[in-house]
């Protein structure tokens, strides 16, 4: 029996050490990969003080009205990988990272969805980015989109809504949170870089932008308070739900990506859609001026 027990214990000892040595073998890697990424990956845009903290926007093309972009949930600037360059052939359009996504500092307040709205304004203004605008949500970006629109119309003349997103805790949503919540601790050890299982979301975006998305989604930092978003979802979705539009303001609803809780626009063609949906939108913004 003695000798059964020193031999369960060593096997037991084995294990832990093995689990030890991958556990600080995987925080390396992604200790190395990180650095290796803040160097390579700089922000294509500028980082604008809003109040003890700054954003980061990006913006291109010329003219009015200025589309601005919401990405989705877990999504940054560079979701709008196919759309941004596209739309700006014809008009300007700027992307941002919310406040703790991508570039942009988190700031020392707790996340709250309705704080998104004052934000992004506080980033326009103080970025000198002039309305009107065509506001364009993707996912929970929707939302924060629908946001925007309602405390701010005046300077609004069109918003787009990609995927609006739907409140309720589905299955699926239970698997994203679950993944979400766990994901700031896999990527500290590298389970996450080493699987892709999160930045595999990026696949079909343009190469730029698929590497900066793909590098953020295996970053804790950025991962933390998406889940923070996450994990407020109905609360942003039910202020969407009882917020006011303006009846002078066009609004135009697209199925592109599906609804899934951390679905991008990866793919061409859907890109495409929703950039021709804007294109029009804002001709028609400027038909009427």
């Amino acid at each position: 029996m003695s000798l059964l027990f020193a031999r369960v214990r060593r096997v037991l000892f084995m294990a832990v050490v093995m689990l030890m040595f991958l556990v600080l073998a995987g925080a390396t890697y992604q200790g190395v990969a990180t650095a290796l990424e803040r160097r390579q990956l700089q922000h294509p845009g500028r980082l604008v003080d809003v109040g003890g903290h700054q954003l980061h926007i990006y913006c291109l093309g010329e003219g009015l009205p200025t589309v601005v972009l919401e990405a989705p949930a877990t999504g940054l600037s560079a979701a709008w990988g196919w759309v941004q360059p596209d739309v700006a052939r014809t008009t300007r359009v700027c992307s941002y990272d919310r406040a703790g996504l991508g570039w942009s500092e988190s700031g020392d307040r707790a996340y709250q969805p309705s704080a998104v709205a004052g934000e992004l304004r506080a980033l326009l203004q103080r970025a000198g980015e002039p309305g009107p605008y065509v506001v364009v949500g993707h996912g929970l970006g929707a939302a924060f989109a629908v946001l925007f629109v309602a405390q701010f119309g005046s300077d609004v003349a069109g918003l787009i809504l990609i995927d609006q997103p739907i409140p309720g805790l589905t299955d699926e949503r239970s698997q994203t949170m679950r993944l979400a919540n766990a994901s700031p601790w896999l990527a500290r050890i590298g389970v996450l870089r080493a699987t892709r299982m999160v930045s595999n979301n990026a696949v079909g975006l343009p190469a730029v932008s698929g590497n900066v998305l793909r590098a953020f989604l295996n970053r804790p930092d950025h991962l933390t308070h998406a889940a923070a978003e996450l994990a407020q979802w109905d609360e942003a979705v039910a202020l969407a739900e009882h917020a006011n539009i303006g009846p002078d303001i066009i609004v135009v609803r697209l199925e592109a990506a599906g609804r899934g809780h951390a679905a991008l626009l990866t793919d061409a063609g859907s890109a495409r859609e929703a950039s021709d949906a804007i294109r029009r939108v804002a001709a028609s913004v400027r038909a009427k001026r």
